[in-house]
């Protein structure tokens, strides 16, 4: 099983920008970060296959976050621009083979422990 650590959150004011981190153990077809906040259920922010470099994004954050990956480095990065206060949650990163759809959260087999973004604003 792949193991995942995630870096980069923080607090940050709204319009302000971070940029979150997951480095992986090992290969992973795919590797998407989803997030939570407090009394919501986890949903998918963004995915990237790891051979195609394919991406997909959740219509909230489009045109606002942009994933990306080092496959040298097995790490993928989460640049957040434009942040908004609805987007604090705490934010996971998750690595699996694949499935019909990218954000359905039961197809991931690995979980990082999570990194805290909270934008005022």
């Amino acid at each position: 099983q792949v193991q995942l650590v995630e870096s980069g959150g923080g607090s940050v004011q709204g319009g302000g920008s971070l940029r979150l981190s997951c480095v992986a153990s090992g290969y992973a077809s795919i590797m998407t970060w989803f997030r939570q906040a407090p009394g919501m259920e986890r949903e998918g922010v963004a995915a990237i296959y790891s051979s195609s470099g394919h991406t997909f994004y959740a219509a909230s954050v489009k045109g606002r976050f942009t994933i990306s990956r080092d496959n040298a480095k097995n790490t993928i990065y989460l640049q957040m621009n434009s942040l908004k206060p609805e987007d604090t949650a705490m934010y996971y990163c998750a690595a699996g083979w694949g499935g019909p759809v990218w954000y359905q959260i039961d197809q991931y087999q690995s979980w990082g422990q999570g990194t805290q973004v909270t934008v005022s604003s």
